[in-house]
């Protein structure tokens, strides 16, 4: 069902408001698009993938359709061995600029908010296998900000703001935001932007850890796509292996962590993409790694 534009869009400036349906900003490639819902587009570039958010004419507001295609999407993805990292993105508008008010939140009671269950849908973005980059242009609110806080790199545009600005409806955030910016940014930092319900821009984010790259305006998608190819040209397993063990720092102790790495570790020296990078090491050659 087509929408107007939700009420989180009343937390961003008047610029920002009344906003007009925008092109995709995805080209067809060789290998073309795959077969899905309208609320995502999926583009499949082997050896990566980009998955675009496709609700422009209300800044991608997250409702529990986009969330299902999304998680649909991506584990469609995460099953295809041609895939070795998988770049989430909006438009240029907007990453994501929160919860689709209307939808979600009148006339939502405790009981209703339960059923949704919208906490197995996140955590089944959180446990996708393949690398995830958020790639944030223009808004990354609310949920939005959230959604990005669940993959495994965050880069942004120039352009980009990030904020959970929940407390402006007399909430707080409830997808992970009181959680994840706490480990990511601190105590200190996450109290002031939470309580506050203010944008932290680009700059600013990547200053206090949110975010590892800022690109330029005009590039910020071929830069994330760049970076993503990077990546997908290492060894699948260690790739995997290496993100659980980062995400492990976070979830649990020094011993459980380090406990965790020292098995993974040994664990890659029985597969033959360790065997092949040595070998291209010694040899001073590009190493080419199957994943197995």
């Amino acid at each position: 069902m087509r929408l107007t534009a939700p009420a989180v869009l009343h937390a961003l400036p008047a610029r920002g408001r009344g906003i007009k349906p925008v092109a995709p900003i995805l080209g067809d490639t060789e290998v073309g698009r795959a077969e899905v819902p309208n609320t995502v587009i999926v583009t499949r570039e082997p050896p990566i993938a980009v998955i675009q958010l496709n609700r422009p004419d209300v800044l991608n507001a997250l409702n529990e359709e986009v969330l299902a295609d999304l998680v649909k999407a991506l584990g469609e993805l995460d099953d295809d061995d041609t895939v070795r990292c998988i770049v989430l993105t909006g438009s240029e508008r907007a990453f994501a600029a929160g919860a689709d008010i209307k939808e979600n939140f009148i006339g939502a009671t405790p009981v209703s908010m339960l059923e949704q269950d919208l906490t197995q849908r996140w955590e089944a973005i959180r446990r996708i296998k393949t690398p995830l980059i958020a790639a944030v242009s223009g808004y990354a609110l609310g949920g939005g900000c959230e959604l990005a806080m669940t993959c495994d790199i965050i880069v942004a545009s120039e352009t980009a703001k990030f904020g959970q600005p929940e407390i402006n409806l007399g909430i707080i955030p409830g997808a992970g935001g009181t959680q994840r910016l706490t480990r990511a940014v601190g105590k200190w930092v996450a109290n002031e932007i939470i309580l506050t319900g203010r944008f932290v821009s680009a700059q600013e984010a990547k200053a206090i850890g949110l975010v590892a790259q800022v690109y330029p305006a005009a590039t910020w998608l071929d830069d994330a796509k760049a970076l993503a190819r990077t990546i997908a040209e290492k060894p699948p397993i260690a790739a995997r292996l290496a993100t659980e063990a980062i995400d492990l720092a976070w979830n649990s102790t020094l011993d459980a962590g380090l406990e965790f790495e020292r098995r993974s570790f040994y664990l890659l020296f029985a597969t033959e993409d360790k065997k092949e990078g040595v070998d291209a090491f010694v040899n001073k050659r590009k190493p080419v790694f199957k994943g197995k």
